[in-house]
């Protein structure tokens, strides 16, 4: 039976967990995720893991947090002056928005913390930091 190797285009069921049991993704009711491994369109530790699976077969991985979406950097929390918000803007925490960088990039955030005159944005991926554990099924090898 054949293994899943780089370069193959792969459809994998997932159950994404932290380390306390908090199912943060699933795929289960959903299609299943498909990728091409060694594309990079997964987190190194997720790739690392379907590498050599059979059709069929499930396991169970961790990844650490270096091989998943890094550990947090405290210099992606800023606090901007609500005067710098679009006027029509009313921020809540956990609010997601789209700040842009010195270098015009546009940057995800999001908002953790709010005061009369300032709002704490956070760029860090909110899984940074944490280790995962992905229950994981093959289900097709589209070689």
């Amino acid at each position: 039976m054949t293994q899943a190797k780089q370069g193959d285009n792969v459809k994998i069921h997932y159950t994404g967990k932290l380390k306390n049991d908090t199912v943060f993704d699933s795929s289960r009711k959903r299609q299943p995720f498909e990728f091409i491994l060694g594309s990079g369109q997964v987190i190194a530790g997720f790739e690392e893991g379907t590498l050599g699976m059979r059709v069929g077969e499930t396991k169970t991985i961790t990844i650490a947090c270096d091989k998943a979406y890094g550990p947090r950097n405290e210099d992606l929390i800023a606090i901007v002056a609500r005067g710098h918000l679009p006027k029509d803007l009313e921020p809540k925490v956990g609010q997601r928005l789209g700040i842009h960088n010195e270098n015009g990039q546009k940057i995800p955030v999001i908002i953790t913390a709010l005061t009369e005159k300032d709002v704490t944005v956070d760029g860090n991926h909110p899984l940074a930091g944490e280790d995962l554990v992905f229950e994981l099924e093959l289900v097709e090898i589209i070689s």
